[in-house]
């Protein structure tokens, strides 16, 4: 399981991206490509709070479910939540209900909200690596052992994003997010998707 494996349709894929249909579709059509905006930008930067110390199949199964607790994830909604609803998050049985993450979410959109447009999009592309160093400018890795779990620039990010008041991110879950957002391309050589990243 190390490099690309061939699909039901014959197409090489990142290993990971065969085990479920559900990791198919998002590997597919979602993983890797550039995610713009600041609303989009922060579900990516909540979902993969909420998938720390969980399978990431767990976050794409219960996706609707955060979307519809969380306003679909628009950052001035969000920030307007209060106590009761913290609680209602808690119970509800479509999210991950782990009082920390939710907080986090909450206080994120909280500090969110008072940055003009653009910011959360800027300094997080601000931290892409550059064309000859990054995903999109080196040669593809061959296995998933090439592919890092922190570089420089997602601890980079993980600090700047602290600096800003923006908890609950790790240099881990900022490399998560630069791999899913499109800031570095990791899809494996041969990998069908990595071509249309």
């Amino acid at each position: 399981m190390s490099g690309a494996v061939a699909g039901p349709d014959g197409g090489l894929r990142c290993p990971w991206g065969l085990a479920t249909a559900d990791y198919v579709a998002y590997h597919d059509t979602e993983w890797g490509r550039p995610v713009r905006g600041d609303d989009a930008l922060y579900e990516r930067l909540c979902l993969e709070a909420f998938q720390s110390g969980l399978s990431w199949l767990t976050i794409l199964r219960k996706r609707e479910g955060f979307r519809a607790a969380f306003a679909g994830f628009h950052i001035a909604k969000v920030a307007e939540f209060g106590a009761a609803d913290a609680e209602r998050l808690l119970a509800d049985e479509g999210i991950i209900r782990n009082r920390a993450k939710i907080e986090a979410t909450l206080a994120n959109a909280k500090t969110l909200a008072g940055w003009a447009p653009g910011d959360l999009d800027r300094l997080i592309w601000s931290h892409a690596p550059g064309a000859q160093e990054s995903g999109r400018g080196r040669a593809a890795p061959e296995s998933m052992a090439q592919i890092p779990a922190v570089t420089p620039e997602s601890t980079a990010l993980a600090k700047a994003l602290k600096k800003e008041g923006i908890r609950f991110v790790g240099p881990t879950t900022a490399y998560a997010l630069m791999q899913a957002c499109g800031l570095v391309n990791d899809h494996l050589g041969g990998c069908v998707a990595r071509e249309l990243t």
